[in-house]
């Protein structure tokens, strides 16, 4: 560490390096905070920013703060929240959290999550231990206290050359107070030339007026310095471009220089967005205003070459995905962003056909699924929609389509095989019918003592040994593989030689507790389920191969 004097910023005489930070920051962190409207694109931003840097050679990182007071969105509806994206050390994190992933191809941890639930469930504990010696337990210097040690964390590491943060919510919320009051205070304790705050705002064009708005952005901004933060940066999302003219009024009424008004315009999809923000120069004004320099320019070779085969296949397929949360796309976030990486990959465009499993049936089967070249059943969890998800199955199954089950998708899978294959009737799992007279789906043995739900599902990432010769081995082109899990239920061993004789077979398990991971059919040319789900380790540069794996059988159908 390289001693510093201590330095006083020109406009406001604070110290840049706080006097009880004698000592240079080594990591600089990035503060993004949104206004007027929720689902603008921080995480994207985030993500997109976070790209740029990385490209740069900067050693970065993302971590999303979400308002909310459950402890983590293990148990939200994912009709309220979307996908619950499961980490590698089986933290149930937000959907952002797999957009870090996919965009920076590096995992995440149960660090770069934080709820507000989790924030008060820490500091009431430490309260009821004796910890604080007997003061009064306050917002502030308490709770803020506790956000500031959780924002930076992972800066303690020593892996890391920066830290964006990514503050879930709007600028007014009741909710996301005390995360503003701790940027604020981080902001004088960081110093001035360590840390800066980026606003993501909304410009609205106004179809009747002819023009674009700024009030919005204004009132924002009026909002967060109120609360005592000034933006460094505005992200300006937008349906329009943003004249220079506008962009100058914009930096005038908000405190901000010219170059630090940057447009966000709707992309075709979010892939674009870093190429977007590279020629905004986000990057450079960020890397300038934290007074870093000398790392090369990005290299986005590879991304360009993952876009040019998004935006030019040579050849197309249809999929479906069947599943229960279809009206909600976010339900199934990694499941999506996994097939248009696999489609990349093949040069070749994937067609997403989302279908409710409670409108499948017997009857209709055919007319909704026949044009598909491929189906995948989704996850899910209860009763709702089972019958319509083992019609999918049975079609696939006869008809030799190309067949992709994950977790709850692998389940029925079995089930259907038993039902109509194996003839064993009224077969289930043990949590769609307790008292199925054939349960290819019971309880896990470690499960069975435990009655709360948040965090206590076989999660994160575990082994699994694949047997050579089979469709899941010759995706991955290796025995040993480790993949993530977030299930209760398992395949009954008791009946796997029975199916196996029949032609299903376990063409993957784990090694320590011998649980069926993976299952395929033998006379089919491409039909898997799997427990886990592959769709979270799916990423721009590296695509999950056993998707890759599947749009090419697909494609072969086709």
């Amino acid at each position: 560490m390289v001693e510093k004097k201590i330095q006083k910023s020109p406009s406001n005489g604070l110290p840049l390096y706080p006097v009880q930070n004698i000592f240079m920051q080594a990591v600089k962190y990035v503060f993004v905070t949104g206004g007027v409207t929720s689902s603008l694109g921080k995480g994207i931003i985030s993500a997109s920013l976070a790209k740029l840097l990385q490209s740069r050679g900067y050693r970065v990182t993302i971590q999303k703060f979400d308002p909310y007071i459950n402890i983590d969105p293990g148990t939200l509806n994912p009709y309220e929240h979307g996908e619950c994206y499961v980490t590698n050390d089986g933290a149930e994190t937000d959907l952002d959290l797999g957009h870090y992933e996919r965009f920076l191809n590096v995992p995440t941890s149960q660090a770069n999550n934080v709820t507000t639930g989790r924030i008060y469930k820490t500091v009431i504990d430490k309260e009821r231990n004796g910890d604080y010696l007997g003061k009064t337990v306050q917002v502030i210097p308490h709770i803020t206290d506790e956000i500031k040690e959780r924002m930076t964390f992972l800066g303690k590491s020593g892996d890391f050359d920066i830290i964006i943060t990514e503050l879930g919510g709007t600028v007014g919320d009741i909710e996301s107070l005390p995360y503003i009051e701790s940027v604020r205070q981080l902001r004088y304790e960081l110093g001035y030339n360590n840390s800066l705050v980026i606003h993501l705002t909304l410009v609205p064009y106004l179809e009747a007026a002819g023009e674009l708005k700024t009030k919005p952005t204004q009132h924002s901004v009026k909002a967060l310095l109120e609360l005592g933060v000034q933006p460094d940066i505005l992200v300006c999302r937008t349906s329009h471009h943003l004249p220079k003219e506008l962009r100058k009024k914009i930096a005038l009424f908000c405190n901000v220089q010219p170059n630090a008004v940057i447009e966000s315009i709707d992309a075709p999809s979010i892939y674009d967005v870093p190429l977007l923000m590279l020629k905004e120069e986000l990057d450079k004004t960020v890397l300038s205003k934290l007074k870093l320099s000398g790392k090369e320019a990005p290299d986005l070779t590879e991304w360009k070459g993952f876009l040019s085969r998004l935006k030019n296949p040579t050849s197309e397929v249809e999929i479906g995905i069947i599943g229960k949360y279809v009206e909600l796309k976010d339900a199934y976030k990694s499941i999506a962003e996994a097939l248009i990486h696999a489609g990349a990959a093949n040069e070749c465009k994937v067609n997403i056909h989302w279908i409710h499993s409670e409108h499948l049936t017997h009857d209709n089967i055919k007319r909704q699924l026949s044009s598909l070249n491929g189906i995948l059943v989704a996850p899910g969890f209860g009763h709702r929609g089972v019958e319509g998800k083992l019609e999918a199955v049975r079609y696939a199954r006869e008809n030799k389509i190309p067949f992709l089950g994950i977790c709850f998708g692998m389940q029925m899978a079995a089930i259907e095989f038993a039902r109509n294959v194996l003839k064993l009737e009224g077969a289930n799992s043990q949590e769609i019918d307790p008292n199925s007279p054939h349960q290819i789906i019971h309880l896990m043995e470690e499960q069975k003592q435990i009655t709360a739900k948040g965090g206590t599902m076989r999660l994160g990432s575990y082994p699994c040994k694949l047997k050579k010769g089979t469709l899941v081995y010759k995706a991955y082109q290796e025995s040993s593989i480790q993949e993530r899990h977030r299930h209760r239920y398992e395949f009954n061993n008791a009946f796997l030689e029975q199916c196996e004789e029949h032609g299903l077979i376990a063409s993957g398990t784990n090694p320590n507790l011998h649980l069926v991971e993976t299952i395929e059919l033998k006379n089919h040319p491409w039909f898997v389920g799997v427990q886990y789900h592959p769709e979270y380790k799916s990423t721009v540069m590296t695509p999950h191969p056993l998707f890759v794996s599947f749009v090419k059988a697909t494609k072969k159908d086709k």
